[in-house]
């Protein structure tokens, strides 16, 4: 089967019909239904049996479909590289950043740079852990910033600065609160966990283990900025990091470091044969200084 074949092929079995597919595929039904016959000659096998007026997958069919999808996936990455390859010209920048950067740091940075650099034009979007190698290999993002570079993928690094995590509260809570909190402080308080949240909630559930703490949690929060949003309406405390709670940062929330502090590394992350420019460069080093004043 060549790419047309699993194309037809993909588009019947997920519309159930080859009219529909044709609409789908805005090509005519005799130009799919020839591609289908075809594709079931070089393999020997039906694909369909039409019961009822839809054409329903035979088990051949079935067992074939999931790599199908995975081609057509890949596929549909490729070509969403190409467009974004088309858009990104000289002067533009890609940036993806955890969003706990997105309110702070990654705005000051870009402002400052583009006072140097006004006709540079920015992308920037937030990413979490888990979506960083999609963006980078579809190049939606030249650059990733994150804590932590995905594992197993041709990937480089470069170092940015440093983030730690803080207590954040509101006053009203713990109104005699000292200048570093000891998480064993936060025992049976409402405390809002950060369920899923990456590397930089795993710091936290590990030091949690270490110490042989458990924790009253309320809520499980998927983002810090739920977790941080959860604390100003008075649901509890958590422990988020230092970024995002400078973003939320009002009257009536405070923060606190950890007693031992607990603290995680800031990278700039590119694909191995796609290096940063020199306009890129230039960029984290600006981003870098925010960094560091925070």
């Amino acid at each position: 089967m060549n790419l047309r074949h699993i194309e037809i092929f993909h588009a019947v079995y997920v519309n159930g019909s080859v009219s529909a597919a044709a609409r789908a595929l805005n090509v005519s039904q005799p130009s799919v239904s020839k591609t289908l016959r075809h594709a079931e000659t070089l393999l020997g096998f039906d694909l369909f049996q039409r019961t009822g007026g839809r054409l329903v997958p035979t088990e051949d069919a079935r067992n074939l479909f999931a790599d199908v999808a995975e081609i057509q996936e890949r596929v549909r990455a490729l070509r969403e590289a190409g467009r974004n390859m088309r858009s990104g010209g000289g002067g533009r920048l890609r940036i993806s950043a955890l969003p706990s950067l997105a309110l702070g740091v990654l705005p000051m940075a870009v402002s400052r740079f583009l006072q140097k650099h006004p006709k540079v034009h920015f992308d920037l979007q937030t990413v979490h852990h888990d979506d960083l190698l999609r963006k980078l290999y579809e190049r939606e993002a030249d650059i990733a910033i994150a804590s932590e570079p995905p594992r197993g993928a041709a990937l480089n690094t470069t170092w940015l600065g440093e983030g730690e995590l803080v207590v954040l509260y509101r006053e009203a809570d713990m109104p005699d609160a000292p200048a570093r909190v000891e998480l064993s402080d936060l025992v049976d308080r409402p405390f809002i966990s950060l369920a899923g949240s990456g590397p930089i909630g795993t710091l936290l559930t590990d030091e949690l283990d270490r110490l042989g703490l458990e924790l009253t949690e309320v809520v499980a929060a998927r983002t810090f900025y739920i977790a941080a949003g959860l604390v100003r309406a008075g649901v509890g405390v958590t422990v988020v990091d230092s970024f995002t709670a400078e973003a939320w940062m009002c009257p009536g929330l405070a923060m606190r470091p950890l007693r031992p502090s607990l603290t995680f590394d800031l990278h700039a992350i590119h694909l191995l044969d796609r290096p940063p420019s020199a306009l890129a460069s230039e960029f984290l080093a600006v981003l870098r200084e925010e960094i560091d004043a925070e």
